[in-house]
């Protein structure tokens, strides 16, 4: 099973932009995203079509079950 940390936060132009983590270490401890958050806010480590990110809006861990098939 797949599991994806995915960050979301607001920009300055009102837009979502998120981030993923793949296989992040659990179990999440949610003070410990939320400073990362706001460490990538703070650093304007990343700038994307809705502006730079300026308030982090939420993190959820995200399970995928993944069955791939041989075809012949």
């Amino acid at each position: 099973m797949a599991k994806t940390l995915e960050m979301t936060f607001a920009t300055e132009l009102g837009k979502e932009a998120k981030l993923s983590v793949d296989s992040p270490k659990e179990p999440i401890d949610p003070a410990a995203v939320k400073a990362v958050m706001d460490q990538i806010i703070a650093a304007n480590a990343f700038d994307g079509n809705g502006g730079e990110l300026v308030a982090a809006k939420g993190a959820r861990l995200v399970e995928r079950n993944v069955t791939d098939y041989e075809l012949m």
